[in-house]
């Protein structure tokens, strides 16, 4: 059978592509979203998760072995002590009630050197910028908000001037 034999290879040897992982969820568990190429995020978005459910876990633990435990098992992932300590004091608190899909990717255009598709890895919970925010479909108000605006102007000038 072939479970679990699936990996994303990423053209690269194990101990490179184990680096690079570890270095893209750096800069994730960092910043809270990266730019990176398609591929990539769908490689670190299984790892980042598993990372993200240590950090749960040691929230959740009632001794200071446990929180320990978890902390260096997620340190041993990801090597990158700062990063760690930011997900495992600020951030882990956005993901306390979710049970699972911390993070989303957004497909990108193409990067323009190579054509390579480019994703946005982002926590689920992070705020959208002005300049990744989705256009709303409409954006016409109700009848309700059209006869409440012009009721509230009518207010304002009571003269009719």
């Amino acid at each position: 059978m072939r479970h679990t034999k699936h990996r994303f290879e990423l053209g690269v040897k194990k101990e490179h592509r184990e680096s690079l992982i570890a270095n893209l969820a750096t800069q994730l568990f960092t910043y809270g979203r990266i730019k990176t190429t398609l591929v990539k995020a769908k490689a670190l978005r299984p790892f980042a998760e598993k990372v993200i459910t240590l950090a749960k876990k040691a929230s959740k633990a009632e001794n200071v072995e446990e929180k320990l435990h978890f902390r260096r098992l997620a340190l041993a992932r990801v090597r990158s002590r700062i990063a760690i300590r930011k997900l495992f004091t600020e951030d882990v608190q956005q993901f306390l009630d979710r049970s699972g899909g911390y993070t989303r990717i957004y497909k990108l255009v193409p990067r323009v050197g190579d054509g390579a598709p480019m994703g946005l890895i982002e926590y689920v919970s992070h705020q959208v910028g002005e300049k990744h925010r989705r256009k709303s479909v409409s954006k016409k108000l109700k009848p309700a908000e059209v006869s409440g605006a012009e009721s509230a102007s009518e207010d304002k000038n009571p003269t009719g001037k």
